[in-house]
């Protein structure tokens, strides 16, 4: 294009004619819609970046990684959006882009009488919406407006206007009456830990399970998450101590909990505690304060890091199954649980005692609470300070403990 030329689009142009009419020509402006496109989808910006990338030489693979995107979504962009002659245009491709944006309009599934019912049939089979997507798309090559998404067989599943059978959903393997919202990656739901310190800089003794004292954490839910159990595991000796937890299992309610179950051990056996990052260790500063141990957090969504305790929970679902109600279950229930797990012979003990390996390794014999306080935790009594009341200990056994805490490295 000449350059005078652009210049007269640009800027427009005056023509006066023989006859002395006077013609205006309105600067040429490029064409945008008023739609807006979601921040998942690629922008103008991204298209222009795409544009110089192909015109200089750049691979799909190297634009895609420059753009931290998916090489099969540049590859799709640039196919979709070139014109006839296979020359991609940024502006042109973001326009036609916002065109092909959602618009309301009804489902397929609502105006296709034949179309829904194959899909009804194959939900009542209990075949899973990508199952029914692939086998659109196999029994009927010749016929494009059937190769539906198996996002658009979800959405007519969930919308009470879409004419598939009322409860639907109960075909489905989760059996969800409503569907969970999309979470961005990486983010996380708010009431979580702050100011965590993160399992890589657990001292590195923890890793391999040499040094006894290394605590695992977590809670255990009955039906609907409503009610919890608090599990602790020691994988030096596989010994497992359980949190009484029956009102609720709040951050307060859980750090009182832990505190009163770790309390009676020896500080040498009280060096670190690893917990995943869920909102019930919130108060773990004050926790870690109280029982003079580090807490550190795994990775999100990272339970392997938290081996012992896993198969510890899997164990512990033989006396409280899931999907109950495990406020049920009193104090005794759970110290006779807990009990009998840490008598139980452990192939990877060599076939000794989770209690008789424990009670190896500590310097002075480990004393649990009483009965008493077992039937009646301090911290479930109203109006009981959580961490300063403790159960006064035997005079000789105070000198025991000083004793046994003074030898300690």
């Amino acid at each position: 294009m000449n350059r005078r030329t652009g210049t007269r689009w640009r800027l427009g142009r005056t023509v006066v004619l023989a006859s002395g009419a006077v013609l205006e020509y309105a600067p040429v402006t490029p064409f945008r819609s008023s739609k807006t496109a979601c921040a998942r989808y690629l922008s103008e910006h991204e298209r222009v970046l795409i544009g110089d990338g192909l015109r200089s030489g750049a691979t799909m693979t190297q634009i895609a990684a420059d753009l931290g995107r998916a090489t099969s979504t540049i590859t799709r962009e640039v196919h979709r959006n070139s014109d006839e002659s296979g020359t991609y245009r940024p502006f042109a491709a973001h326009s036609m882009a916002l065109e092909r944006l959602p618009r309301p309009r009804q489902r397929r599934l609502t105006t296709d009488g034949a179309l829904r019912g194959m899909v009804q049939g194959w939900l009542d089979k209990r075949w899973s919406p990508e199952q029914i997507s692939h086998s659109l798309r196999i029994q009927h090559p010749e016929v494009p407006a059937w190769h539906l998404a198996h996002e658009s067989i979800y959405q007519g599943i969930y919308d009470r206007n879409c004419p598939l059978a009322q409860g639907i959903s109960a075909c489905l393997r989760t059996r969800r009456r409503r569907r969970r919202p999309h979470r961005v990656p990486g983010s996380r739901r708010g009431g979580g830990p702050r100011d965590m310190t993160m399992i890589d800089e657990r001292p590195p003794q923890a890793d391999d399970r040499a040094q006894a004292g290394h605590w695992e954490g977590d809670l255990i839910t009955g039906a609907s998450n409503r009610t919890a159990i608090g599990t602790l595991a020691e994988p030096a000796a596989r010994y497992v101590l359980l949190v009484h937890l029956p009102d609720n299992h709040t951050a307060e309610a859980t750090s009182a909990g832990v505190a009163w179950a770790m309390s009676p051990l020896p500080a040498g056996l009280r060096r670190t505690l690893t917990w995943d990052q869920g909102s019930e260790m919130a108060g773990h500063v004050q926790l870690a304060a109280d029982l003079g141990t580090s807490i550190t957090f795994c990775e999100p969504h990272s339970p392997w890091q938290r081996p012992t305790n896993e198969n510890t929970n899997g164990l512990l679902r033989d006396y409280y199954p899931n999907g109950t109600d495990l406020a049920a279950h009193s104090a005794e229930r759970l110290m006779e649980g807990q009990d009998e797990l840490n008598n139980r012979h452990r192939q990877c003990l060599n076939w000794e005692t989770p209690a008789t390996v424990f009670a190896r390794t500590t310097v002075t014999p480990f004393v649990s609470h009483s009965c008493d306080a077992r039937r009646n935790p301090p911290h479930l009594v109203a109006g009981h300070d959580k961490f300063s009341q403790k159960r006064p200990p035997h005079a000789r056994q105070i000198a025991t403990q000083r004793t046994a805490k003074s030898a300690l490295p």
